[in-house]
């Protein structure tokens, strides 16, 4: 999609330099690269917001825009996202963060998700310019998230579908080279069982059917190549040499 239509982050009061700096990081994880700030505590530019997002993210504070008012930081913006556990009183619709993405995905125009300051959140007078509310599910004995952890939840939800797809998991076939087969796998299972026996590895006998069933279970559970297998026999012929 255009980078113009990835969500901007309006960051309202911001207490810490560090925190800003960190949500900074959170967002370019996922793509996102427009941040806003509304009245910053400490001000801005902020030392501490720099050396927290460290290198790359830097880029990001580069083109903070500040705002006096969450009213004037909506410039351009066409539907907005609240992030709180409450204002529930105010009649909105209430989203996951999965959810809320949806809807940003979805929607034609600039989309913003807002988050309050760091020690009690946004305010009633905030969400109310909101379209819509965001509300992590987190446990109830401990609902409280940092202001980068939330930007990192939220980012997440968008770049998982945004961003490229994700590299070949580990254990998935090399370039070039066939799987072995099962009939392989279960030659290979044997020559270890064999050996094994033979080593008095499989002691007590009382364990000994449960040890066997485990160790063919582990092989199965293997993504093996024929050139594996080939290696693997080979070191237990060569362990095994008298």
């Amino acid at each position: 999609m255009q980078s113009d239509h990835r969500p901007v982050i309006i960051l309202v009061r911001p207490q810490m330099g560090e925190n800003i700096g960190a949500a900074a990081r959170a967002m370019l994880n996922f793509g996102l690269t427009e941040m806003r700030l509304v009245a910053p505590r400490d001000g801005w530019p902020n030392p501490k917001a720099v050396a927290m997002a460290s290198g790359a993210a830097g880029r990001v504070l580069d083109h903070v825009r500040v705002y006096p008012t969450l009213a004037e930081a909506m410039e351009g913006v066409e539907f907005a996202f609240a992030t709180t556990a409450r204002g529930r009183e105010l009649s909105k619709p209430v989203h996951s963060p999965q959810s809320a993405m949806e809807v940003a995905r979805s929607h034609q125009g600039r989309v913003a998700i807002i988050f309050g300051p760091e020690r009690a959140g946004l305010e009633n007078d905030d969400v109310a310019r909101a379209n819509a509310i965001v509300t992590v599910p987190v446990n109830p004995d401990f609902p409280s998230l940092n202001l980068a952890q939330a930007v990192l939840l939220m980012g997440y939800e968008w770049g998982r579908v945004e961003m490229p797809p994700e590299p070949a998991p580990h254990g998935r076939r090399p370039v070039g080279e066939m799987l072995a087969d099962r009939v392989e796998i279960e030659r290979l299972g044997d020559h270890y069982e064999e050996k094994l026996t033979e080593a008095g590895f499989f002691f007590p006998e009382s364990k000994a059917a449960n040890m066997r069933l485990n160790l063919r279970n582990m092989w199965s559970r293997l993504v093996l190549t024929r050139g594996d297998v080939r290696i693997l026999h080979g070191m237990l012929r060569q362990l095994t040499r008298r």
